[in-house]
């Protein structure tokens, strides 16, 4: 029988109108919002169903947002297919993700994730704040090129690689002006410069202002060996030592995403039925690229 794993979709998937029709499908999803109106001090679903859209994708909303749900999608399923829920094997879940797949393998309760990710959301968005950077979309080109990409603008600014998506979708990360640079030389090579629009330059040293306020949060949390193997978004494998899991959640926040690579741990453990939850399609679309064969299923809002 071939391996199940649920993918869990991260920042940037986010849309006003997320999360409505699974709780028209799933009113046992209300708890998760009344407990994140708890958790949160705000009504995440009204933010979530009406926008507007510049608040929904201010970083410390969209994370609880995204995390809450995601998780009620999941609810959804475990409702109308508790037996696909039950037998899947792997899981993981695209930067912010991470922690979702956490929870549904049992790690981290629903009520403690939801209190790392809005410290997390709110620590991101301070630390983007305090210094003016941004990211940008390297598509067409191979890593190599995007390697050679970088080095060459950060001359105009302090530049990183920040997620290895898929074959020719590469993210680079950091100053304003090393973005805009590398946007030209992305250009110049041939390939498709996209310019994201998001708070701060996230998975480079320019978050590190967050990791000290991340980590005292992820201390204060019980965490669990999880029940299934959750693929780490920084090194691509499976980590069980809940003390690790806590390491490397802080190291994602400044080191890169290896998306890619986790896929293809993934698919190398003999996945080939793979799982979206949550809102969106954008692991699918990432999936294809990866390996064209495989069959993925969106599960949540589309």
């Amino acid at each position: 029988m071939s391996a199940v794993a649920f993918l869990f979709p991260g920042q940037g998937a986010q849309f006003v109108g997320m999360g409505r029709s699974v709780l028209e499908r799933c009113p046992k999803a209300q708890r998760l919002f009344d407990a994140a109106r708890e958790i949160l001090g705000f009504n995440l679903a009204e933010i979530c169903f009406d926008g507007p859209a510049e608040t929904l994708d201010c970083t410390n909303y969209s994370q609880p947002a995204l995390y809450v749900c995601s998780l009620a999608a999941l609810e959804m399923l475990q409702q109308d297919s508790p037996e696909l829920v039950a037998q899947c094997n792997f899981t993981a879940g695209l930067s912010l993700g991470e922690y979702t797949a956490l929870c549904f393998a049992g790690a981290i309760s629903f009520e403690d994730g939801l209190r790392v990710v809005k410290v997390r959301g709110e620590a991101m968005q301070a630390a983007a704040e305090a210094a003016p950077s941004s990211m940008v979309s390297s598509l067409m080109l191979k890593d190599e090129q995007v390697a050679e990409v970088c080095q060459s603008a950060q001359e105009a600014g302090p530049l990183w690689i920040a997620n290895y998506l898929c074959p020719g979708n590469t993210v680079l990360s950091g100053s304003r002006e090393g973005c805009a640079r590398a946007a030209e030389l992305i250009e110049t090579a041939g390939g498709r410069p996209i310019p994201l629009s998001v708070a701060g330059a996230f998975h480079t040293p320019i978050m590190e202002s967050a990791c000290a306020k991340l980590e005292a949060v992820l201390n204060s949390v019980p965490i669990s060996p999880p029940r299934i193997p959750v693929i780490s978004n920084v090194d691509a494998v499976a980590h069980q030592d809940p003390e690790e899991i806590r390491e490397i959640l802080v190291r994602q926040v400044v080191q890169p995403v290896r998306w890619e690579a986790s896929m293809r741990s993934l698919i190398a453990e003999g996945v080939t039925q793979f799982y979206e939850i949550g809102p969106g399609k954008v692991l699918k679309g990432l999936l294809k690229r990866i390996d064209r064969k495989l069959d993925c299923q969106s599960v949540g809002d589309a």
